[in-house]
């Protein structure tokens, strides 16, 4: 069985509850060659199943033995790895990074309530951080619009380079605007890369479950349906059904939101004239410039499914902030 990444921390508040034991693995610190990001996390049943990941897989089978041991001795541990150890070579991080690696045993040191709410926050969406102080141990969830709770009560969060955050943004959000080709080989794609996905197309004929499964589908028109559920700041809208009909008022609702990216398919010359009818329309060339088109990076992608990578690399790209 496969989890995601979001569903990590209720798969180990399962083991738990179940009597298995668990401990959750974090990336808490990086230097150099580090192959997961700070954040990063791995899970541990107390009978040695795993999920989920630290680094890329060099030095998982060292983290989940020290694990075991600390679902067994009830303690926290952090641990550091890296070139300039003895061992490094021997747990396997040769890249020449350094990871430093939060160690926590369910239940004994991090409490089953205080996980339990925090997997009922992400699986509400909810923006909310994880703060732990290292040395003193002392742990508390601060949740999105609570800001002035990480300034006031420090009492034990107030030695700089031991506390630790870990925050949990709402989950990415893909709005796909016509049900073509390319939106059947972008869909699973999209979902491994953690996107939750909705399928935007008045035909149904096009959109419907033969085609796309158990994803979300909407058959309103495009503008009708981003102005219901408007995208946010973690939402991704893709226009693929080249017909300006419907393209477009998606288009202006688009460019109204939030939304972390915007692209529509189509040539440079079809483009041209889609930045005409904005300007028509009324939007600055700040807000027209937010629309990439061609969509994709140019990896001469030729295929469906070439254009969904292509795509989806153009994504991930604007999200890392990667000019």
């Amino acid at each position: 069985m496969q989890f995601k990444f979001e569903n990590l921390l209720e798969v180990a508040l399962q083991w738990h509850e179940k009597g298995i034991g668990a401990a959750v693995a974090t990336v808490i610190e990086t230097w150099g060659s580090a192959p997961r990001r700070v954040g990063s996390q791995l899970i541990v049943s107390g009978d040695g199943r795993m999920e989920g990941s630290v680094s890329g897989g060099c030095v998982e089978g060292a983290v989940v033995l020290e694990a075991l041991d600390s679902i067994k001795d009830g303690k926290t541990k952090v641990l550091e790895y890296g070139i300039s150890d003895d061992d490094a070579f021997a747990v396997g991080l040769a890249c020449g990074g350094k990871i430093r690696v939060l160690v926590e045993p369910v239940g004994k040191q991090l409490p089953q309530e205080l996980l339990k709410e925090l997997v009922d926050a992400i699986a509400k969406d909810q923006s909310i951080i994880y703060e732990i102080n290292i040395k003193t141990l002392k742990r508390r969830l601060v949740y999105n619009g609570y800001e002035d709770r990480l300034r006031k009560d420090r009492s034990g969060f107030k030695d700089d380079g031991i506390t630790f955050l870990n925050v949990y943004s709402p989950k990415l959000k893909m709005d796909i605007v016509g049900a073509v080709h390319i939106a059947q080989a972008l869909v699973p794609i999209a979902q491994v890369a953690g996107f939750s996905l909705r399928i935007i197309d008045p035909r149904e004929s096009f959109a419907n479950r033969e085609r796309f499964g158990s994803i979300k589908i909407s058959n309103d028109l495009p503008d009708v349906a981003l102005t219901e559920t408007k995208p946010n700041y973690r939402t991704a809208v893709i226009l693929l059904t080249h017909d300006p009909k419907l393209d477009d008022p998606a288009l202006h609702i688009a460019l109204q939101s939030e939304a972390f990216y915007i692209g529509a398919l189509g040539s440079k010359k079809t483009h041209k004239q889609r930045k005409d009818r904005l300007r028509i329309a009324g939007f600055t060339e700040t807000a027209i410039d937010r629309v990439c088109g061609p969509i994709g990076l140019d990896i001469g992608a030729s295929s469906p499914e070439e254009i969904s990578v292509s795509i989806l690399a153009e994504v991930i790209a604007t999200l890392r902030l990667v000019k």
